[in-house]
């Protein structure tokens, strides 16, 4: 079932920790949530026949869109986005958005609630098994050579007569969109438009990520 839970887009600033009033230290990412922009609301009694809302965040140059972008985000009376996203929305949700406008982090997240933040994780490149998939690699005794860090057999000669489909093999590592969920909301700054989620997110700092009230809590 598609989550429906109304959220925002933002970037990822980095990682700190908190005091709390008992003086347990949590360690939380810290999320800015600041530009946001309402490019589009979509409604299940309309054309696209589902209920959701269109954001972007940070403004892009003119020049660095296409046309058919520019007449897009010209229906709204925005600017260019660099990020869009588009996020799914019940009804009850949908009327928290006006489209246009910049929709507040404190009519949509509350202190102690759980978050589900979804980014695209660090990209790794090229990697094998152990980086991958966290094998353990072979003995390094007992004669062992050149044979350290390999994946050990991928499968047999006769039957079935190939490797199987998803065998875990080296290949491209991260770079993949990521969503951890059940993250708890620590802190909410409306003014400075940051939210401190304890422990890690998705991305490299800056990365774009999209927080949603949890859709499982």
């Amino acid at each position: 079932m598609a989550n429906e839970c109304p959220g925002m887009l933002g970037r990822k600033v980095g990682m700190t920790q908190i005091f709390l009033d008992n003086g347990d230290v949590v360690p939380v990412t810290v999320i800015e949530t600041n530009g946001n922009v309402v490019l589009q609301l979509k409604r299940a009694d309309g054309a696209d026949g589902y209920n959701a809302v269109q954001l972007g965040i940070d403004e892009q140059k003119p020049q660095r869109v296409t046309k058919a972008e520019l007449g897009h985000v010209a229906k709204a009376g925005a600017a260019p986005q660099r990020f869009v996203h588009e996020i799914r929305v019940d009804e009850a949700g949908l009327v928290k958005y006006e489209l246009g406008k910049e929709p507040l982090v404190a009519d949509f997240f509350q202190e102690g609630e759980k978050l589900d933040v979804t980014g695209i994780s660090k990209g790794r490149g090229f990697s094998g098994v152990m980086r991958r998939y966290n094998f353990a690699g072979f003995m390094r005794t007992h004669g062992t050579h050149e044979f350290f860090r390999h994946g050990g057999s991928i499968g047999t000669r006769l039957t079935p007569g190939h490797v199987l489909k998803g065998k875990k093999m080296p290949g491209q590592s991260g770079n993949w969109q990521v969503t951890v969920q059940n993250l708890r909301l620590v802190r909410v700054d409306a003014e400075k438009k940051l939210l401190y989620v304890a422990g890690g997110v998705p991305g490299p700092k800056g990365g774009y990520v999209t927080v949603r009230k949890a859709v499982r809590s």
